[in-house]
């Protein structure tokens, strides 16, 4: 039985989840035209979707944070595992290590996209 001063290990999946939804929200002005274009969706409005270009310094600092956050959490931050928890498990925190690297790359491509998509418009 448990004792009333214990408390679960908090999880943080919002540190992920808002890294990645900030650098959606970054990319959006850019991203948001070039998939309407793919998809065969034309016009002079096309243009007119680049008003999220003013908000896009704050979602790439936005997204920034989540990923320095992330990997404060992952690196940083000793862990409080008890022996029989996931999180004490080596393999579970590498798997969770891969996992952040790998989004960070994709976020960092998503937030770098208004620089390299020129390039696909030729």
């Amino acid at each position: 039985m448990k004792n009333e001063q214990d408390t679960p290990e908090k999880s943080t999946p919002w540190l992920g989840i808002g890294a990645i939804l900030a650098a959606i929200g970054a990319s959006l002005c850019c991203v948001g035209p070039l998939l309407l274009l793919s998809l065969g969706i034309g016009g002079a409005w096309i243009s007119t979707l680049t008003s999220m270009e003013t908000v896009r310094p704050y979602f790439l600092v936005l997204s920034l944070i989540f990923i320095g956050l992330g990997y404060r959490k992952l690196y940083l931050v000793p862990e409080n595992c008890v022996e029989d928890q996931a999180c004490a498990v080596p393999e579970v925190r590498q798997r969770q290590r891969l996992v952040f690297w790998i989004g960070s790359a994709l976020i960092l491509l998503l937030l770098a996209f208004p620089w390299y998509a020129p390039y696909f418009m030729e």
